[in-house]
Formats: structure tokens, sequence, C-alpha cells
């Protein structure tokens, strides 16, 4: 002994009376395989619990009314009596197809998506590349491109009424100055449907512009480089260089454009004014939305409607089923 006190190792020290249990006893091996256990199922459910609401509105919004559409499509149901249905089988599909009115609203669905997707795309896709450069006050040009968007649909056609208004309407008075005569734009067939496509163009340009722009900040600077070393002019570029890169994107707008357009309704309805949901005296220019909105609102028959629904539905199918197509061909191209 070098006459030094030893002293035996510390213990816990008793917390009101108690000492506390060895972290090697039983209790304590067992609070942390609890802990554990807690540990691994909030690991493992708690994302499932995140994203639970975005499922239950969905399924309250979203699944529920689509199948219950697709129910009320196989009766022959009334809006006044949503509850008294009679099975119809499909028979409300199968007099679609012997429906003149379906077919018109159709071909002017067609008519108008071409008529405003087309220029709105080809314009986009020239604003985007203007703003790709470096410009002076570039930033006011990329909000000013989303002011349309940002403006109610109910506000920009009221506006576009009073410019193709047939006696007082701006336009007219454009075309009489270069001595052409005045157009009744919203009696006469094309002309209805050109005014509601300039419509759809002027609000959805921008938006779609912007889309082209963030991927054309995407593609490389060294391949426009080399273009230039090589002598590519500007337009060289872009036609070589900026478009081929941009195929994903522009074929995204391309299927999210024809969407929208199937599904076009508040640009015509309120273009129509007095009119209604009959797109026009002559249902020159009645979208399917508006056949829709006609048969289930205002003749009531809820079950024609839901069966008019769901073929709107089966042809967005088959545009996504023409969109993944492509896309996967554009994959193996490249």
């Amino acid at each position: 002994m070098d006459g030094r006190t030893t002293r035996s190792p510390a213990r816990p020290a008793a917390v009101h009376g108690r000492t506390p249990p060895s972290p090697d006893s039983p209790a304590a091996v067992r609070a942390r395989e609890r802990r554990s256990r807690r540990y691994r199922r909030d690991l493992r459910w708690s994302p499932y619990l995140y994203i639970a609401p975005f499922f239950l509105f969905f399924a309250a919004f979203g699944l529920f009314p689509l199948l219950y559409t697709g129910w009320a499509a196989l009766h022959r149901v009334e809006l006044t009596a949503p509850t008294d249905m009679e099975w119809a089988g499909l028979r409300n599909f199968t007099r679609l197809l012997g429906d003149d009115f379906f077919w018109n609203a159709l071909g002017n669905t067609f008519v108008i998506g071409v008529l405003s997707t087309v220029p709105q795309l080809l314009m986009a896709l020239g604003l985007a590349h203007l703003l790709n450069y470096r410009l002076r006050g570039s930033m006011f040009f990329r909000v000013a491109l989303l002011t349309p968007y940002a403006t109610s649909v109910a506000a920009a056609t009221l506006v576009f009424v009073l410019l193709f208004g047939r006696d007082y309407g701006l336009v007219n008075w454009l075309l009489s100055t270069v001595g052409a005569d005045g157009v009744d734009w919203e009696n006469g067939s094309w002309s209805a449907k050109l005014a509601v496509s300039t419509i759809v163009v002027w609000r959805w340009t921008g938006y779609n512009a912007l889309i082209y722009l963030a991927a054309m900040q995407a593609i490389p600077h060294d391949l426009y480089e080399s273009a230039a070393l090589d002598g590519a002019s500007r337009w060289q570029q872009f036609r070589y260089v900026t478009v081929p890169s941009l195929r994903p994107t522009i074929l995204f707008t391309c299927v999210v454009s024809t969407i929208g357009a199937t599904q076009l309704f508040g640009e015509p309805l309120l273009f129509s004014g007095s009119a209604g949901a009959s797109g026009g005296a002559d249902h020159q220019y009645q979208t399917l939305g508006l056949y829709l909105y006609e048969q289930g609102w205002v003749n009531l028959h809820l079950g024609r409607a839901s069966a008019i629904a769901w073929t709107m539905f089966l042809i967005l199918l088959v545009i996504a089923a023409i969109n993944a197509l492509i896309a996967r061909r554009l994959r193996t191209s490249q």
C-alpha cells in the first residue's frame, strides 16, 4: 500500500431516494428496445402520415366523383332526382355516337385546340429564345409574361368580347382603317373559333414561354460555344442546338396544352354572352365542356353528362398514351 486511499467506483446518485437501474439491467434493456421499436415505426410510417392528407382529399374530391360519374353514366338519371337511377347500360354512350351535337362539339374542340395550341407554343418558343439572351430589364419581361396567366378568366374574356364587338369593337375598327369590312365575330363559325382561340393564346403563351426559358437555361453553354466556333449563326444555334435539346419539354407543353384544350370551358362560355352553354346561336363554338354543362345543368340529364365526362376522360387517356409512346421513342433515339 502506498498510503493513498482507494475509492470504489462512483455510483449514480439516488433520485428521490431511488437508485437508477443499471444500464445492463433487464428494465433498461427493455426500455431501449421499446425506444428502438418506436423509432423504427416512426421512420417507416411517418412519411405516409405526411402525405395522407393529399390522398384523403384526392379520394374525396377526385376518386369518388370519378367513380360516381362512371356509375351514373350507366344509368338514366336526372339532376333533379340524383338518387332515382334506372339502369341503362351503355345506352348513354351509344347515344353519343348518333348525336350530331356531340360530334359538333368534338369537332369544335379539336379546331379551337389546334388554332390555340400551335400559335401559342410557337410564340412561346420564340419569346423564350429572346429572353434567353441577356437583355436589359429581362426580369421585368419575365414577370410581364405571367400577367395574362394571373388574370382572371372572366376579366380577360370580357375584355376580348369588347375587342371583338361587331359594331364598336377595336378589332373591326382596325380592319376598317385598312378598308376591310367588319366581321361578326360571335355569330360567325370560323371567326368565333378564332376569337376564342385568341383568348387562350393570350392567356397561356407567357406561361409556356417561362417553361421553355427554364429548359433553355439548363442547356450546357458548351454546345453554343462549339456551334459558334463552327460558324453557326443564332438562327442555326436555335435550330440545331436549342430545339433538339428542348424536345422533351416541347412534348410536355404539347400534351398539357392539348389536355387544356380538351377541357376548354370558361372562355367559350363567357364569350357567348346570352347564348350560354349553347356556344353560339348555331352551336358554332360549343366545346365538349360546354356540351357537358348544357346536358347536365341546363337539360338536367345527369346520366348523359356523366357519359360525356367519361368520354372526355377516355380521350385524355389516349392523349397520355400517345405522349408515353412518343417519349419512349425520343429516349431510344437519343
